[in-house]
């Protein structure tokens, strides 16, 4: 195969890669991508896009095995479950973003070429395919290649001990199902499993679940996972396993079997770097992740790190963001990372977004704040959808009101991240939004709400 040069060539073809490439050829930049596996990455293939399609799945499944309990006045006969089918539609859910992420490419004049990529120094690199091996030549290189879930020594993956890849791709659903980890990808699948009539047991070695938010966020959904009969383990450590039973510890040193038919292990996720060839390149790491500046930029001259293989917060969002400045920062745009805040979404039941600073980062700022939270309770359209767990909390600045982050946790609240990031992005101030005029009925309006509890005028609490 004849050797091929390109101004950019861009490893990995997840969303912060894809989106790269998409804006470099907007840009008239000659631009290659090169990827190991599938477009789109973990996130489409077979993390954020497969998981909300189950998810969902999950949730209409509950709504109707469950109506006859409601006050809705509404009867049904017992619903039947098709797992394959739910698999299926899911898959063609992944298919159609495949296919829309190739003809966007495709249409950016962006070349693909399906292949693994190794460094032979930090402007070449060596592809093999189906078709042998190609060597590229760019002025630029963006590694962009993921990451993977980590796997525990004393839990390695196999036909039982399961990652978040292989359990959106189960068959049936397990009668019992033990879970490794209580971060939100394991709550996430762990809530849809339990919908779906799954015995579910989640395993966490600190005090609580969803460690990093804090526990007004979490209580409801603590709540919720109760009310669908999981069983929460908390300063418990998992060690390992026994004739189809994960082995755990509790803090007192106390040890038990919990009965398994899968055990999924959700404890976080590591950088894709081990088999690209970094070896050959002169890169300053910071542990296990690629150093970069606010541009992007790594120790190496030319060579550009996006996405998880640079650290937390490991969301697609980022990548995709940090892969279009890259792209225009290649192009001879002067930009630079300057974001205020980077909304977080747990997609949990109820849901969690948390944008700018937390209530504790806050508080150990030294600066005096104001904080105003609305209860769902207190929401017109929360009770109308029979959604009233759940509140927005804003936090700002007490001198000048202005807004330094907001929280929320309530059903279908992922819907607002947008706002809540707009308000921080745009340096707005309480005022801005008390004094906008928020459409009725909505839960939006418990973010102007909120913002007027901080102000010390509240219309409806």
């Amino acid at each position: 195969m004849d050797d091929l040069r390109c101004k950019l060539l861009i490893i990995g073809a997840g969303p912060g890669g894809y989106v790269c490439g998409i804006r470099a050829g907007q840009l008239g930049i000659d631009t290659i991508v090169v990827e190991a596996d599938k477009l789109g990455g973990t996130c489409l293939n077979v993390g954020c896009i497969p998981s909300k399609a189950l998810i969902h799945a999950a949730d209409e499944f509950y709504k109707i095995a469950n109506i006859a309990s409601s006050p809705l006045g509404i009867s049904t006969n017992p619903p039947e479950l098709n797992f394959g089918k739910t698999i299926d539609w899911k898959d063609g859910i992944v298919n159609r973003l495949n296919t829309g992420v190739s003809g966007l490419m495709k249409r950016a004049n962006t070349r693909l070429i399906i292949g693994s990529a190794h460094f032979l120094d930090g402007k070449t690199v060596e592809v093999t395919s189906t078709q042998g091996k190609q060597i590229i030549r760019a002025e630029y290189i963006v590694i962009a290649t993921g990451s993977k879930p980590a796997e525990l020594d004393y839990l390695p993956f196999g036909s039982d001990v399961i990652s978040s890849t292989e359990v959106l791709s189960l068959s049936e659903v397990p009668k019992k199902l033990s879970i490794v980890g209580g971060g939100y990808i394991g709550l996430e699948i762990g809530t849809a499993f339990a919908k779906l009539g799954a015995e579910v047991t989640i395993v966490e070695f600190a005090d609580n679940i969803l460690p990093q938010y804090d526990k007004d966020l979490t209580r409801p959904i603590v709540k919720n996972l109760k009310k669908l009969g999981v069983n929460i383990l908390t300063n418990t450590s998992a060690k390992g396993t026994s004739n189809g039973a994960l082995l755990i510890e509790t803090n007192s040193g106390k040890t038990q079997k919990i009965d398994a038919d899968k055990i999924l292990v959700t404890v976080g996720r590591s950088p894709r770097t081990t088999t690209i060839g970094m070896e050959e390149l002169s890169l300053t790491m910071n542990g296990q992740f690629i150093q970069i500046d606010d541009k992007c930029q790594t120790s190496m001259r030319g060579v550009y790190a996006i996405g998880d293989v640079t650290g937390n917060p490991m969301l697609a969002h980022r990548a995709m963001a940090q892969g279009e400045m890259v792209a225009e920062i290649i192009a001879g745009h002067e930009r630079q990372w300057d974001k205020r805040c980077i909304p977080a979404v747990c997609f949990t039941d109820p849901e969690i977004v948390d944008c700018g600073l937390s209530l504790e980062a806050a508080s150990q700022s030294g600066i005096e704040i104001r904080i105003g939270t609305f209860p769902f309770t207190a929401n017109a359209r929360a009770m109308t959808m029979e959604c009233e767990e759940g509140f927005i909390r804003i936090i700002a600045r007490a001198d000048n009101h202005l807004i330094l982050g907001i929280q929320g946790v309530g059903v279908g609240i992922s819907e607002l991240s947008a706002a809540f990031a707009i308000a921080i992005e745009m340096g707005a101030c309480l005022e801005d939004i008390a004094g906008t005029i928020h459409a009725h009925p909505t839960q939006s309006e418990g973010l102007q709400e909120a913002c007027l509890k901080a102000l010390g005028h509240a219309l409806h609490i």
